[in-house]
């Protein structure tokens, strides 16, 4: 009897939501080696699997990672956001990492399907809340559950792109703090605090332009409820500003200083033409055939999933008005500068013109599809064709003309299929697909305005739906390879690799565009000035990035090892070893006379800003190795024959700290191959001394004559000030559970 009383309708959805997802990731649990798969190089592990890394190396060790010395001669690591570096659920990965024995490729997998099932369940709980008093209720929140979870957009690029998918998944959560808060005549302030604790978790997972378009989203939804609810401009001023600061204070400690990171980065460059790539207007075929148009088909929710949610809106099913304009609303956002609607939004909406990629608004289109999904079944399990009988003609003339507009375009591809058996193989396949689900939805649907009540035909959607997204989604060669996870990268560095890491007289760096390749320097613990984060610093960026091959670069980064398939460099070098990587054959180069990490120098030309210490550069006949470029002269006055005996030595290189040792018969100029940033401070012999912006991008200080020690140290004031309104929202959402934990407690005894 109690077992019954456990197995309520609800736990027994939520139970088949969690064997849909065992069943949609079993080859990334299954331990038979034979059967496993893992998710393919990338983004994944170039970017996440790597940062990851440095993260838990870091951590685990008792140390904030502030600087990442390892990708584009050096970035500030907190202040990258896809670093996350604070995100709850990452450190409870890195946590049960060290427990299980150390971080590993698959550690970061099984972070991404967690997040999977967590979201799957969100979008239940939601979607069973907003119908909770309606029949047919958990039929649709399962609907809007399985849409959400593995329709085209959760399985496409989220998956790869870590950060994208975990800043997404929190939408359902806060949705439902909004919806909650505003049932009654009066708001519940409460439920405005979950709902900016949820938003701050979503700030934090590491993908600025998600939850930017999540905060927007309860932005609308707030006002909508409140108008709904004839709540005052002061309520809905209040609320916003409520869970406005929360999100923000929660998330303080990485969106400050990834703020300052940002005005800084290559990024700022980019304008409306950089900024407003998104859809083309033929990826609208996406709702109905996926993977045609491209290679990812994150609009794709599925035929029947898509007849719900028309039928939710057609309806006007409560709510279903405002989010069949927010979902049209962020289509028309996705598709960037190919329509002239963005023109409009990119200068009236504050902060759309920070992100690129506006594609990714696909996201909100997804998520609102499936709510409405879920409103359209619960509808429909209350179908009545007496009631309603020229809804029910209509409605079931649209599906026939869908099931009829398939057909027509497999025809067409039939055609030219015959002709072209190679090439139309999956376009084919794709296209008789959704004929036949098209034409299963007609049935069903057709059955279940007959016997609305009949739970045999709930199921028969709801399976439908199931296979239609798994027969697509599931395993695809896009997104996992047939291979267990510890094959898709070595721990160890490979051996070109290997050769440079063995090298001790550190510091120094490599070009590791060949065989190093993507953020695998912070991987392997190898000071790179390449990398694939999205954010590159712009002053370091117009330099290193200005060639493949780039001895101006190498000079003034202090680069040892070259990686490159060129046979003879355009500066001295001697080919030490050959290997290959995945674009082919590799020469891994030692130059001859590589420049030290930090050198003094005596000569000094001043360029006024960046730009013009670039256009020296660009000079041929100008030689970085002995005539610094500064900002601004110092105010000391430096001898221009100084001492040739100088020397500046290097101790305990970390990457927020390192200590120069330096001897010079005569006052001269410190020049240092790291990046200049705020946030570094420099000290002579234990005194403040001023950094000096050096070549356009990177650092020097003025030494006097003598022996001296210089000591560099990157204690970003950014960061601590993010961390104190951390602290203090964190704190206060502590005391104010536990006030509400004890208040719930009181009144239960009570």
């Amino acid at each position: 009897m109690k077992l019954r009383r456990f197995f309520t309708p609800d736990v027994l959805a939520i139970l088949f939501l969690i064997a849909l997802w065992s069943l949609f990731f079993w080859r990334l649990f299954t331990p038979i080696q034979e059967d496993q798969t893992s998710l393919k190089k990338g983004d994944f592990s170039g970017q996440f699997v790597a940062f990851g890394a440095y993260q838990y190396e870091r951590l685990t060790a008792g140390e904030v990672p502030l600087w990442n010395p390892y990708n584009n001669g050096g970035l500030p690591f907190l202040a990258d956001t896809q670093a996350a570096v604070f995100y709850p659920p990452r450190l409870v990965t890195i946590g049960l990492s060290k427990l299980s024995g150390g971080w590993t490729y698959h550690a970061l997998e099984l972070e991404m399907t967690a997040h999977v099932l967590l979201y799957s369940l969100l979008m239940y709980l939601l979607v069973r809340r907003m119908t909770l008093s309606k029949v047919g209720s958990i039929f649709g929140a399962l609907v809007a559950a399985v849409i959400a979870s593995y329709g085209g957009f959760l399985t496409s690029y989220a998956p790869l792109q870590l950060a994208l998918l975990e800043a997404g998944i929190w939408l359902p959560l806060a949705v439902l703090g909004v919806y909650e808060a505003t049932r009654k005549e009066t708001p519940r302030w409460t439920w405005l605090v979950m709902t900016g604790f949820v938003l701050g978790l979503s700030w934090m997972a590491g993908h600025p332009q998600s939850s930017f378009f999540l905060t927007y989203l309860l932005i609308a939804y707030f006002a909508y409820r409140a108008y709904e609810k004839h709540y005052s401009w002061k309520i809905f001023a209040a609320g916003t500003v409520l869970f406005g600061t929360i999100s923000g204070g929660m998330a303080a400690v990485q969106l400050l200083p990834g703020f300052e990171y940002l005005l800084r980065t290559s990024r700022t460059e980019f304008g409306f033409d950089a900024k407003g790539n998104g859809f083309p207007f033929r990826d609208i075929i996406q709702f109905l055939f996926p993977n045609i148009t491209s290679q990812w088909s994150p609009l794709y929710v599925g035929i029947p999933g898509l007849a719900l949610a028309i039928i939710a809106v057609w309806r006007r099913l409560p709510g279903a008005i405002f989010w069949g304009i927010a979902a049209l609303v962020a289509l028309v956002v996705s598709f960037g500068a190919n329509s002239p609607l963005f023109a409009l939004l990119y200068n009236i909406l504050p902060g759309l013109r920070f992100f690129r990629g506006q594609e990714r608004a696909a996201y909100l289109v997804a998520n609102i599809l499936a709510i409405l999904a879920g409103l359209g079944a619960v509808h429909l399990a209350s179908w009545d064709s007496e009631q309603w009988p020229l809804a029910t003609r209509n409605i079931r003339r649209a599906l026939i003309t869908l099931t009829g507009l398939c057909s027509g375009a497999l025809v067409l591809v039939f055609n030219e299929w015959l002709n072209n058996h190679d090439l139309l193989n999956n376009t084919f396949s794709t296209v008789f697909l959704s004929v036949a689900i098209a034409a299963g939805t007609l049935v069903i649907v057709w059955l279940m305005m007959k016997n609305p009540q009949t739970v045999f035909y709930h199921w028969l959607l709801l399976g439908l739906i199931v296979f239609e997204l798994f027969t697509v989604n599931m395993d695809t060669e896009t997104n996992y390879d047939s291979v267990p996870p510890e094959q898709q990268l070595s721990f160890s560095p490979p051996p070109l690799v290997a050769q440079a890491v063995a090298d001790k007289n550190i510091p120094f760096r490599v070009d590791g565009y060949r065989a190093l390749n993507d953020n695998y320097g912070t991987f392997y613990d190898l000071d790179d000035i390449r990398g694939i984060s999205p954010l590159f610093l712009d002053s370091a960026h117009a330099i290193i990035e200005n060639g493949l091959i780039n001895p101006r670069a190498w000079e003034l980064f202090a680069v040892r090892y070259v990686y490159t398939d060129w046979a003879k460099l355009p500066v001295a070098s001697t080919i030490i070893a050959k290997g290959d990587d995945r674009y082919g054959a590799v020469n891994m180069h030692l130059l001859s006379d590589p420049r030290p990490f930090a050198q003094m120098l005596y000569k000094i030309t001043v360029a006024d800003n960046d730009e013009s210490a670039r256009a020296i550069l660009a000079d041929s006949n100008f030689d970085p190795r002995h005539t610094i470029i500064l900002q601004k002269a110092p105010d000391q006055a430096i001898a221009n024959n100084g001492a040739s005996d100088a020397t500046a030595t290097v101790k305990d290189f970390k990457p927020e700290s390192f200590t120069i040792d330096v001897s010079t018969s005569s006052e001269g100029i410190l020049s240092i191959a790291n990046v200049d940033y705020p946030g570094w401070r420099a000290t002579v012999d234990g005194q403040t001394s001023d950094i000096l912006r050096a070549y356009g991008a990177l650092q020097a200080v003025v030494v006097p004559a003598g022996e001296h020690t210089v000591r560099l140290v990157f204690d970003p004031i950014s960061y601590h000030i993010g961390a104190i309104l951390s602290i203090i929202t964190w704190g206060a959402l502590g005391l104010f559970g536990i006030v509400l934990l004890i208040r719930r407690r009181s009144h239960a005894g009570q």
